[in-house]
């Protein structure tokens, strides 16, 4: 959410296009009317994306992760999509990787984005780090994070790295 609207209004954004949603794709979730995220794509998942206006893919996962879409930078290109890979280790999400995904939201402006990973677990960390760093109250962001995962509650053996990844440490 912007600093400038309400709880309100950011909630009606996000049940305005959520009807539009693709809730077959992986882990789906809309964050607003501009960010949706999911886990894994398929083939198919790049021309729908941008059938519902998103300009600019985000992919977080390791080209080689289980489960990565193969050739995915051609797909992308294939349906007019700008393509931003963040390999993140799952084990060692960092700084340099949050300062990169931040630069590649703003350079997005205004355009519409999707965020994706295998399972949503990388990108709801980083998205609850940048909500909370563009003004996003506290417990909205971690409620946004929580419909993926808790690296906080969750027995994962990477959890712990991600717990102090969206600590900012």
């Amino acid at each position: 959410m912007l600093p400038h609207t309400s709880p309100e209004l950011h909630d009606l954004d996000r049940k305005a296009d959520a009807s539009k949603d693709p809730q077959d794709i992986a882990c789906w979730q809309r964050i607003d009317s501009r960010i949706t995220s999911s886990g894994r794509l398929s083939p198919i998942d790049p021309q729908r994306l941008a059938a519902l206006g998103v300009k600019c893919v985000i992919n977080l996962a390791l080209a080689d992760s289980p489960g990565a879409l193969e050739d995915e930078p051609a797909l992308m290109a294939a349906a007019g999509l700008t393509y931003v890979p963040i390999p993140v280790p799952f084990d060692a999400p960092d700084e340099g990787h949050f300062a990169a995904f931040a630069q590649a939201m703003e350079a997005a402006g205004e355009d519409r984005v999707h965020v994706h990973c295998i399972m949503n677990w990388r990108v709801s960390a980083f998205l609850y780090r940048w909500n909370r760093a563009r003004g996003m109250d506290e417990e909205e962001a971690a409620a946004l994070m929580r419909v993926q995962w808790d690296p906080a509650a969750s027995p994962h053996r990477d959890a712990p790295a991600w717990a102090r990844f969206i600590e900012g440490r």
